[in-house]
């Protein structure tokens, strides 16, 4: 697997090794060792599967606090997203920056997002199913979220009118918002070359 970093610390994209022939493909959706041998060492305790119907869902920007923060391991088995973090760690280079990657069954591009980042995703497809593996269950005292339009963040998404939960439209926005996180100089991952 190709495991790159980004300009935010700790978070990762991670291409893992497909072999494709005229049946298909075949790939390790996961493997610990292989993980742990590339630095990234987490205790995963629950996999979760979401499937939005339409394009243009929205769900996010999500996150758990402390001392129930999850660290998540994302990929799309099915369609393809527009994935977006938000560093929200007091202290870190990059904090209250945001970065949107793509996520597709095709390119098959996984993201780790360690724990002090708020995240989301909108469907660029119908039919679209997300994975992803956390490291702590989810706690519904924890549950916390950013508004996904705070204009003073300007994400530039890929829609103007995104389907959005209840919940999800009453988000606040960065500023009205401190934060519990704290970034931490010595990591829980590593990039071998």
């Amino acid at each position: 697997m190709d495991v790159a970093s980004t300009e935010f610390p700790g978070l990762l994209v991670i291409t893992p090794k497909v072999f494709k022939d005229e049946r298909g493909f075949f790939l390790e959706s996961y493997s610990r060792a292989c993980y742990a041998a590339a630095g990234i060492d987490y205790d995963f305790v629950q996999d979760n599967h979401a499937r939005s119907e339409r394009k243009g869902v929205l769900r996010g920007l999500h996150f758990q606090a402390p001392p129930s923060a999850q660290a998540k391991l994302v990929w799309v088995v099915r369609g393809a997203v527009y994935d977006l973090v938000l560093d929200l760690r007091k202290g870190s280079p990059t904090f209250g920056r945001h970065a949107g990657f793509i996520l597709s069954a095709d390119n098959f591009a996984r993201l780790m997002v360690p724990g002090g980042f708020a995240h989301g995703y909108l469907t660029l497809e119908e039919g679209t199913e997300v994975m992803y593996k956390v490291d702590a269950p989810y706690d519904p005292e924890r549950d916390g979220g950013i508004s996904w339009n705070d204009p003073d963040l300007a994400i530039d998404w890929p829609l103007d009118e995104p389907l959005l939960s209840p919940k999800d439209r009453r988000l606040p926005r960065l500023k009205d918002f401190d934060s519990p996180f704290v970034y931490a100089e010595r990591p829980q991952w590593k990039v071998t070359p």
